[in-house]
């Protein structure tokens, strides 16, 4: 690719980020600034119309009151009369129209506004307040002229009937403007809020867009297979530590590539080892034209135990992998971790004595309890822990095993005497692949595997170096409540 083609792809690429992050954060302040806006808008506008529609039924009530305790009593002419007297003594004509309107026709007897006089204003609150007996509300468009008003119904009673409806009527002509000029205000702002969160976005994204393309490209780098490739750090913010980070990575995918192709060497020589000697022997025991027994025994006895080695090694590649890809799994049923662990031992105290190693075992003289577990794959540890003390410690001739309650606790420790770990090799004697200065045979991840299945089961798997010499695993293992 050509040098304008990659610049005009990075800038592509680039553009594409930025719209990216802005989508991602201007949107969601966006949405939040509408909601904040719809939501003072809507408080504003029930402000101001509540507090008209308040004032408005406050002074129907005391009208409204007024007329029926002291005005109807007298009869319709009466009313009639103080009826006139009120619309030409109101005060408030210029803003707000008093109406007096027939229960029977509907229609507006005396008004302020001799125009409406006569007329039928046919809105809901006007036959609510008849049939209802109460003040009721009305907020909407005129009927007759469209316009968009507030109004309250006051009941007029005689006699126990509603003879008539005291209604006043204001224009929301106003208030209107003044909500809309609030609003907008309101939109304003947080038009200006959102400008300055865009503009602020745009600065932070071109101070981080560019080192973050330096880094993808380093990235990429190693990805194409430069395992060791480091980036010059030049930030102390988080973009440092993305880059000591990727360094970081560098540095451990090269170690594990590294430790990869030794594993494949040391598992290659581990199987071609047992492989030969079992072909050999075999094709000595077909081939003797002796039949000697001695030779016969001795032959069959290093087949079995070659072949158990390639059993081993192939149960461990296969629970690795299992481990690896998630597919690790246990069968939990009520387990006697004890029965297991001597399970073990009997498998292994002949075979150690063979090679002239003791095994001795150390049972406590409490009756441990069931716990819930793998039985199988708790012999697998045992048995992988114990082959692994006699593959390393086997030159001190001595193990010993010992079972305890600890607590909550069911502890298992299995101790060597050989020459024990190098202490800067006990951080990692339990990582995968890794086999340190040891000479022994194995493929390096038994012990992965044995840390995983005590991990499984809420325990803990530790290695160290034990006092006097040799080397001592402890598991650990709850016990059910």
């Amino acid at each position: 690719m050509a040098r304008g083609d990659k610049e005009t792809w990075g800038h592509l690429r680039l553009r594409g980020l930025r719209k990216r992050w802005v989508f991602n954060t201007v949107m969601p302040v966006f949405l939040l600034l509408t909601l904040l806006v719809l939501a003072v808008s809507a408080g504003i506008s029930n402000y101001y119309y509540g507090t008209m529609r308040e004032g408005l039924e406050t002074r129907a009530q005391t009208m409204g009151n007024s007329f029926n305790e002291y005005f109807m009593s007298n009869g319709y002419s009466s009313y009639i009369q103080k009826a006139t007297q009120a619309a030409e003594n109101f005060e408030d004509k210029g803003r707000i129209e008093l109406q007096f309107i027939s229960s029977k026709t509907g229609r507006i007897q005396v008004s302020t506004s001799g125009l409406t006089t006569g007329t039928s204003p046919g809105t809901d609150d006007i036959q609510q307040a008849i049939f209802a007996n109460q003040m009721m509300p009305f907020r909407g468009q005129d009927p007759e002229t469209g316009e968009e008003i507030m109004a309250v119904s006051h009941p007029l009673v005689f006699n126990g009937q509603v003879v008539g409806v005291m209604r006043l009527v204001t224009s929301l002509r106003e208030v209107n403007r003044q909500v809309l000029m609030v609003v907008l205000m309101v939109v304003l702002v947080a038009l200006l809020c959102m400008s300055l969160i865009i503009i602020s976005n745009l600065v932070f994204i071109n101070n981080v867009v560019e080192p973050v393309a330096v880094v993808t490209e380093a990235a990429k780098r190693i990805a194409a297979g430069s395992y060791g490739f480091r980036i010059e750090k030049q930030y102390s913010d988080e973009l440092g530590e993305l880059v000591e980070s990727i360094n970081d990575m560098s540095m451990q995918i090269g170690q594990n590539e590294k430790m990869k192709s030794e594993f494949i060497s040391s598992v290659s020589h581990e199987l071609r080892t047992p492989l030969t000697a079992i072909n050999g022997w075999g094709e000595t025991i077909l081939e003797d034209p002796t039949g000697d027994q001695v030779q016969l025994r001795r032959g069959i006895r290093i087949i079995l135990n070659e072949s158990r080695r390639l059993s081993s090694m192939v149960e461990e590649l296969l629970d690795f992998s299992k481990m690896e890809d998630g597919r690790f799994t246990l069968h939990i049923e009520e387990t006697d971790l004890q029965a297991e662990l001597e399970d073990a031992i009997f498998t292994y105290r002949e075979l150690f004595r063979q090679d002239g190693i003791q095994l001795e075992y150390e049972a406590g003289d409490e009756l441990l309890p069931a716990i819930m577990g793998d039985p199988e794959r708790l012999k697998q540890v045992f048995c992988n822990v114990l082959d692994n003390a006699a593959k390393h410690g086997g030159a001190g001739k001595r193990i010993v095993v010992s079972m305890t309650r600890e607590g909550k606790e069911q502890v298992i420790r299995v101790r060597d005497y050989g020459p024990g770990i190098p202490e800067a090799e006990l951080p990692y004697v339990k990582q995968k692949f890794y086999k340190g200065t040891s000479k022994a045979r194995g493929s390096g991840i038994g012990l992965a595997v044995c840390d995983e299945i005590v991990k499984l089961h809420g325990g803990t798997f530790e290695i160290g170096n034990a006092e006097g010499g040799g080397a001592v695993v402890t598991i650990r293992l709850p016990m059910e409540e």
